[in-house]
């Protein structure tokens, strides 16, 4: 795809603003849309703005001709909207020197702009506007705005609001057709096409004023409730069939839901797939401001013929291919009969509320004159989806009714059955929810920016190569392979220093490592801008099908991994070291934090680089089921500087994961207050190693002591001695394991290896009338002229676990039959 970006033909900057800013934000845009065909000003409004440079417009249409910095917070574009601009809302981004800012919104409308003014808070009080015209308008807390214009009898009165449809704020509109008489001859509130932003129409009865009323919903409202209120004589249909058509084709379709009656239309439709595509109606009266969506395929289309409520009345039509109808009237049903062959596997999808139907579709698929083969209600939503595999040859009937039985002009529906094909759906995910930080890649120069591109795969595994279809000048791309396993893969953008500064907006694409399996791949980035209640719903968001790339000016500091000399190992941790290149001058602490953690890979949320130091260590674990192999990570950084935050990231670095070098069988230890003990370990060693590794005991109680101890590859057992004292905690204590440092590379790597439990006994009473222990007898001495060979006394056996309870046991029985006499 094209790049549509629009060099302003002249920037002028403030000369005391030729400093470099921090990334810019962008809060609003006033006016909030305009007139195709016109050239208008537009105000940016949002932060460190003083280096803007660029309008970024995701489509064509709008082309910038003159950009000036009015202050930090504000920059003035003067554009011109090509007379055919394509209707409805245009998504853009400001590209600054230093960064680029938020998607934010701008609409296109047919009619010139009216601007609202009050009072026109009563009734009495109307604004008097001509038709066809685009009133900007705010509402404030409890505010109802009123508007009156002429209409001769029969003519048309049409009126559509983009209010949450904006994005920015939560203002949910009512509007109202009146007459004279202030009686309501149309109203609305949400609509399935346009969701929580409102449309009607009627045909006017007689000569007259009319009036049009617009407020907020619940009679809310603030200064921030903008809305554009489209009032006309313009088409304003609410469905079409059918609802798509075939690549290439020049199709008639037929718009339903106008007071004026349905309107045909001929329409040639795009060659390839064109996710922006819609359909706008258009008669003497106008252009609806608003499309119907509509859908694309490469398979014919079929469209139904009533009446056709059974088996024996349904619409002919062929599969691979689409159904198209409308549930009329209450209690509707549409059949459709076709020919299908055993064995064939095919999608089946009703698109309905996802193309801006009132129908809530229930489909079933039955063998001609006979029972039922699959049903489905609400797989996709409230819309029906299910996969087929066709039991035999012979005839099939698809059967569409909405769930509770309703219909009208709004229930139209479309059902496409399609061959099972692989498909890709790749994305950038989000950094935190419901954010846009970081959804646009801006590259310092000379420096480095990383993200994540997601994958979802319906009907295929394996590995994929996902890359983006440009980068600009003088930048590279580091990645790997997206492994079969999983649904990400990091990248690093990297700029030269003399990199030119500007932006690109490309799509990513995925193809699978085989070339024998072919892929339906398409990329989305989807950006929040109202969001609420209940349950931080999404009310309105903005879609792209192009992520932006682009290089900024340099910032004052750089992040680097030192590579791992040694693997992160199962139950293991690692110090992740990574530094920092600062220019002279710059102190400001650097946050530092995982780009991704691999599977089975835990790490710290972040950590700071100190004010004025240059390198922390990042600390890294991996639980026992991590995937062995060499994983790409990379560390963001962000810094403030000038007034806002910086991202740069590091370079892709290899974490290896590894099984344990060692694994420890440690046995459970007992012992009594104040006396001493051993905990004994049995070594098992997996991998081998040279020299000598040090391991710690670590989770005893309280005053309990050990001192740490060393091993090599052939050690098989260790014994380590435990002191206790008499105030010792008595009971059993667990979670005692053991930390192991083996070194490697001149670095070492953590083990938590084994695990048991420590029992510390009270001490059992004496035995009463027990004589004391006899005096350990004194040595004799031995002459030195003829020392005599002392014979060596043999090992003690050590007692299994099992023998030291049976002792014990012996011990508590004696006590028992020889109590303490009481006193």
């Amino acid at each position: 795809m094209m790049l549509r970006v629009f060099v302003p033909l002249l920037v002028t900057l403030i000369a005391s603003m030729q400093v470099q800013a921090a990334a810019p934000s962008l809060g609003s845009i006033t006016p909030r849309g305009g007139q195709r065909g016109t050239e208008m000003t537009i105000f940016f409004n949002g932060g460190n703005l003083a280096d803007a440079q660029e309008i970024l417009f995701y489509n064509p249409g709008v082309t910038v001709k003159k950009l000036e910095v009015v202050n930090p917070s504000q920059v003035k574009v003067t554009a011109a909207i090509a007379p055919d601009c394509r209707l409805g809302e245009h998504n853009f981004r400001v590209r600054c020197a230093s960064g680029i800012s938020e998607v934010r919104t701008f609409w296109i409308g047919a009619l010139a702009s009216e601007t609202e003014k009050e009072p026109n808070t009563e009734f009495a009080a109307a604004q008097k506007i001509a038709m066809n015209v685009t009133v900007h308008g705010v509402v404030d807390n409890e505010d109802v705005d009123y508007f009156a214009f002429d209409v001769k009898k029969g003519q048309r009165i049409s009126v559509e609001v983009e209010a949450m449809r904006l994005g920015t704020t939560l203002f949910d509109p009512y509007v109202a057709i009146l007459d004279s008489k202030r009686f309501e001859l149309a109203t609305s509130d949400d609509s399935p096409m346009i969701k929580q932003d409102s449309m009607c129409s009627v045909i006017a009865p007689e000569d007259g004023t009319y009036y049009v009323m617009i407020r907020e919903s619940a009679y809310g409202g603030n200064g921030a409730c903008n809305y554009r209120l489209h009032i006309g004589t313009f088409p304003r249909p609410t469905a079409v069939v059918p609802a798509g058509g075939k690549f290439g084709e020049e199709i008639e379709v037929t718009f339903l839901g106008d007071p004026s009656g349905p309107i045909k239309q001929k329409v040639k439709l795009p060659a390839t797939d064109d996710p922006n595509f819609r359909l706008h109606a258009v008669d003497a009266g106008g252009i609806s401001p608003s499309a119907i969506p509509f859908r694309l395929s490469e398979f014919p289309n079929t469209i139904e013929v009533e009446p056709n409520p059974a088996h024996a009345q349904a619409t002919t039509g062929v599969i691979p291919g689409a159904f198209n109808g409308v549930l009329s009237e209450v209690g509707d049903i549409d059949c459709f009969r076709f020919a299908g062959k055993k064995g064939q596997v095919y999608d089946v999808h009703c698109y309905a509320r996802r193309i801006g139907s009132q129908l809530d579709p229930v489909m079933t698929l039955s063998v001609f004159n006979g029972g039922a083969i699959v049903a489905n209600d609400d797989s996709a939503g409230p819309d029906s989806f299910f996969r087929v595999t066709l039991p035999n040859d012979g005839e099939y009937v698809l059967q569409v009714n909405d769930h509770l039985g309703k219909g009208g002009v709004n229930y139209h529906y479309r059902v496409e059955f399609t061959p099972v094909v692989p498909k890709l759906a790749l994305g950038v995910p989000k950094s935190a929810q419901y954010s846009q930080e970081r959804q646009a890649f801006a590259v310092p120069r000379g420096n480095r920016f990383a993200t994540l591109v997601s994958a979802s795969r319906v009907d295929f595994g394996g590995d994929l190569v996902v890359q983006p279809g440009a980068l600009p000048e003088k930048v590279t791309l580091a990645t790997e392979n997206m492994i079969g396993s999983m649904t990400l893969v990091p990248m690093v953008f990297e700029a030269a220093p003399d990199a030119p500064i500007g932006a690109k907006l490309t799509p990513f694409f995925g193809k699978h490592v085989d070339p024998n399996v072919k892929l339906q791949s398409s990329f989305k980035q989807d950006a929040e801008l109202i969001i609420g209640n209940p349950g931080q719903s999404i009310y309105w968001a903005a879609n792209m099908d192009q992520a932006v790339i682009g290089v900024t000016e340099a910032v004052p500091f750089k992040i680097s991994i030192v590579q791992p000399k040694v693997p992160l190992v199962h139950n293991g941790s690692m110090a992740l070291k990574v530094v920092a290149e600062r220019q002279a001058g710059f102190k400001a602490p650097i946050t530092v934090s995982m780009l991704y953690n691999p599977p089975g890979v835990g790490s710290a949320t972040n950590v700071t680089i100190p004010e004025g130091q240059n390198e922390i260590t990042l600390p890294l674990n991996a639980n026992g089921g991590a995937p062995v192999r060499t994983w790409k990570i990379a560390v963001m950084g962000t810094a403030t500087h000038n007034g806002g935050p910086v991202w740069v990231s590091s370079q892709l670095a290899d974490l290896v994961i590894a099984p344990p070098y060692v694994t420890f069988a440690m046995e459970r230890g007992a012992v009594e207050q104040g006396k001493p003990t051993q905990m004994f370990c049995k070594i098992t060693v997996n991998t081998p190693f040279t020299g000598n590794a040090k391991v710690s005991l670590l989770g005893l109680p309280a005053k309990v002591a050990t001192k740490e101890m060393e091993f090599n590859k052939d050690t098989k057992e260790i014994a380590f001695a435990l002191t206790t004292e008499a105030t010792t905690p008595a009971g059993i204590h667990r979670n005692i394991f053991c930390q192991v440092l083996i070194p490697e590379n001149g670095d070492l790597i953590p083990h938590t290896v084994g695990g048991t439990e420590l029992r510390v006994d009270v001490p059992l009473p004496p035995k009463p009338n027990a004589p004391p222990p006899p005096p350990m007898p004194m040595p004799m001495p031995m002459p030195m002229a003829q020392p005599m060979p002392m014979p060596m006394a043999p090992p003690m056996k050590r007692l299994s676990r099992l023998e030291q309870l049976r002792l014990e046991q012996q011990e508590r029985e004696k006590a028992l039959q020889n109590p303490a006499p009481k006193k």
